[in-house]
Parts: C-alpha cells; structure tokens; sequence
C-alpha cells in the first residue's frame, strides 16, 4: 500500500509541475505568437510599461516546476525499477526514457540558457543593454525551443502506456 501511495503522489506532482512548466510555455506563445524586440528605453526605463509587464510575469514557479516534474519523473521509473532501461533506452522502456531525455534538456535549457538571460533582461545582474536586449532574444528562442521539444515529450509519455509496444 505505501508503494502504490508513493506512486500515486508521484504521478500527481509530475501532472501538476507539468502542467505549470508546460502551461507557462504554453501561455506565452499564445500571448506573444512573434518575438517583439525590446527597445533600449525599455531595459533602461524601470517604469516603462514593457519593462513593467516583464516583471509582473511569474519567472520562479516555472523554473522550479521544471525541477519537480524532472525529479518526479525519474522517481517513478527509479519507483519502478524501469530507470536503466528508460535512461539506456533499451526495450519496452524506450519510449518513456527518450520522453525522460527530452525533459531532460527541456529542464537544462530551462536552467542554464533561458534562467541566465532572462536574469539579465530583468536586471537581476549586471549587464549592458546590449546584452540585455540580446538576452530578451535568447529568452523568446529557449522558451519555443522547450515548447516545440513538450509536443514530443507529451507524445512518448502517453505512448508508453498506450501503444509502447509498437515501439518495442
């Protein structure tokens, strides 16, 4: 019964981290379906309304959702002992553990390119304007990269399930 409750919560927190993550792609594609250049006057001026719309977006739950659907994926195939064929991509597993490498570079993109220069963008560290209005670029790029790499990722997930053994 603890077995089937540890899975049960993991399930849960990876949907819902899931659907935070994924959502706040998701959302700002829809909000903003091209790349609208900043202007230096937007980075410099901390009461334009540009800068101002930058800030009252959420950056922190996102980014940690990314983490959580991360760890609580892989703390279901570990729960399952399905981790080495999943990560080797080796059998029946294979389709979930190419979904669990897309996560993977979606939650490293997430961290390590978009998280640095949105940081910038946002004045959190120091930077030139340049930097930060190439950084306002680099941030729309990563944010499409990980919503194009989640249509994939949702697909394996659900074909493992529902139709893995086609790919076996």
């Amino acid at each position: 019964m603890e077995t089937q409750m540890f899975d049960l919560l993991l399930r849960w927190l990876h949907f819902f981290a899931g659907i935070v993550w994924i959502g706040h792609n998701y959302s700002t594609l829809i909000q903003r379906p091209n790349y609208a250049p900043l202007a230096a006057s937007d980075l410099t001026n901390r009461g334009s309304p540009r800068f101002m719309s930058l800030l009252a977006r959420e950056h922190g739950i996102f980014r940690w959702a990314s983490v959580v659907a991360w760890a609580s994926g892989v703390g279901m195939l570990w729960q399952r002992g399905w981790i080495v064929d999943a990560a080797t991509l080796t059998g029946y597993h294979a389709v979930i553990g190419l979904g669990m490498w897309i996560g993977t570079v979606m939650m490293l993109n997430t961290w390590f390119v978009l998280w640095p220069h949105q940081k910038q963008v946002l004045g959190f560290v120091p930077a030139t304007v340049q930097e930060r209005l190439r950084g306002s670029r680099i941030t729309f790029l990563s944010a499409r990269v990980n919503t194009m790499l989640s249509i994939p990722l949702l697909f394996l997930m659900a074909a493992n399930q529902h139709g893995g053994f086609l790919f076996a």
